[in-house]
């Protein structure tokens, strides 16, 4: 008994979509109990975008129930590899001016 009327009970959702850098946009939805993804994305429009889905940071198929409270993202692909990005910033500053020893103090030597 205490199932289904865990079932009915409205779930309150946000559902939250970067189209681009910077710009973020932000819906809070109540949804019926047993809500999945697809109808918190199919109540903001968003249900055809071929971004990949997740609940609070981790990917999650559209199936997946809801609970209340939930945060559902929909994450865009990745224009650069973490990585390279981070190789290509060293190479640009340069041994001394990144990483750990970039804050070292006045006169002390490399490394220290």
């Amino acid at each position: 008994m205490a199932e289904v009327a865990a079932a009915s009970a409205a779930l309150c959702v946000d559902v939250v979509y970067s189209s681009e850098a910077g710009q973020a946009q932000e819906w809070s939805l109540q949804l019926p109990g047993g809500a999945c993804l697809l109808d918190a994305l199919r109540a903001v429009g968003l249900e055809a975008s071929p971004c990949a889905a997740g609940i609070w940071g981790r990917r999650a198929e559209r199936s997946q129930l809801l609970q209340d409270g939930d945060r559902v993202e929909l994450y865009r692909p990745l224009l650069v590899d973490p990585k390279v990005a981070r190789r290509e910033r060293f190479a640009r500053q340069g041994a001394r001016g990144a990483g750990l020893f970039s804050r070292q103090r006045p006169g002390g030597k490399a490394g220290y």
